[in-house]
């Protein structure tokens, strides 16, 4: 495998529906479990019932990726459930339930040609375009939903 890979890796939080909550986007050569703190921190807060707005999901489904103690600690330190595949337990399969509607949300991403291969410099310009594509995916949700 090689470590020195040049790319960009789109990590999301998605909601039951696939709709995107939250995003960041980090070197391809970077492990995953370092990202999931300002990946959860990413999500704004939801508008619904009164008082508090909820800021956080209930639970999180991860794959391997996400498998540390650490991950699985930032998780509970913001009051979320984690529900890790753990490396070398648990088969691909149990995942597979969840880890489709995030699959299909990267996957909507690539009919944004544009986003499929980086051809920006600048990482505000890149991040502003993922943002932008974010918007445009949670409209058609939305518009889908309703």
């Amino acid at each position: 495998m090689d470590r020195g890979k040049a790319g960009i890796k789109r990590h999301l939080v998605v909601d039951g529906h696939g709709t995107p909550l939250g995003l960041t986007l980090t070197p391809v050569n970077r492990n995953d479990g370092p990202e999931l703190g300002a990946l959860l921190d990413a999500v704004p807060p939801v508008r619904g019932r009164r008082g508090r707005p909820r800021r956080r999901p209930d639970k999180v489904h991860g794959d391997k990726g996400y498998d540390a103690r650490r991950c699985r600690d930032e998780c509970r330190q913001r009051g979320i459930t984690p529900r890790i595949a753990r490396r070398g337990i648990e088969p691909r399969d149990r995942l597979g339930r969840h880890r489709w509607k995030v699959e299909r949300t990267h996957a909507w991403f690539g009919g944004y040609r544009r986003l499929v291969i980086r051809y920006e410099r600048r990482d505000d310009i890149h991040l502003g375009l993922n943002l932008l594509a974010m918007c445009l995916i949670t409209f058609r949700q939305g518009k889908r939903l309703c």
